[in-house]
């Protein structure tokens, strides 16, 4: 089975990468420069690797890439610098994931009737409306102001919202699941975790912690485990360290 991941020269992308080839998994990945990524990674025989942004490449050129996967994953996010948080482009992720979806359509007709998994690296602070997520008034109006300031925020909101509304369960094309992180540290090796269809605190004045190894693991158990897949597909679950 081979897996296309979107943002693996980032932080928790690469993590992804190692966790999926450690399993046997093929995995396809698009960077901007192979330079950014560990020696390890790269002289993997099982991983295909296309040097490109991702946004300037053609229809044509996404879809040859997105057929023979059975999953795509990203991991895209805005670098935390001025150019990163308020630079061009601006819906980053959420462009991303659109194209992304448009290719995996476009190769329907050729694949198995098996539906593609899409798994989106997201927030906790991203509320999850359809689940009647419910938040205090405090925290509506800081949302809000994120939403208005900080165009990353909206971005993953946007992101995550096109999956809710253009791949329900009743087609069977795409099925997805938005993982959302709480506040993300770094960690050498996975340790205990556990995950939530929803917070169990509050991601702006009480939030907990979450290692990118383990939403790596997270995210890589999601494409080969099947009964993972199908308890969160279509969901948005939460993750959170062992000791929240």
């Amino acid at each position: 089975m081979t897996t296309l991941v979107v943002g693996a020269s980032g932080a928790t992308g690469r993590l992804l990468v190692e966790q999926l080839l450690a399993k046997g998994e093929k995995v396809k990945i698009i960077v901007r420069s192979i330079d950014t990524l560990p020696n390890a990674i790269k002289q993997s025989d099982r991983l295909s690797i296309t040097e490109a942004n991702l946004l300037d490449m053609t229809h044509a050129q996404l879809k040859d890439l997105i057929q023979g996967c059975h999953a795509v994953a990203s991991c895209l996010g805005h670098n935390l610098n001025v150019k990163g948080m308020f630079g061009h482009p601006r819906r980053l992720v959420t462009d991303a994931v659109q194209r992304l979806c448009y290719a995996i359509e476009a190769t329907t007709p050729s694949r198995p009737k098996t539906p593609v998994k899409f798994i989106l690296m997201n927030t906790t602070g991203n509320q999850n409306m359809q689940a009647g997520e419910k938040i205090s008034m405090t925290q509506t109006l800081v949302i809000g102001l994120l939403r208005l300031l900080l165009p990353p925020h909206a971005d993953n909101e946007a992101a995550a919202e096109y999956l809710q509304s253009r791949f329900g369960s009743h087609q069977k094309i795409i099925e997805w699941v938005a993982v959302r992180p709480d506040s993300l540290i770094n960690k050498d090796s996975v340790t205990e975790y556990q995950a939530y269809a929803s917070p169990i605190r509050s991601a702006i004045f009480n939030a907990g912690k979450t290692s990118r190894i383990n939403v790596a693991h997270f995210m890589s158990q999601l494409v080969i485990c099947n009964n993972t897949w199908n308890k969160w597909k279509n969901q948005m679950p939460v993750i959170y360290n062992g000791s929240i």
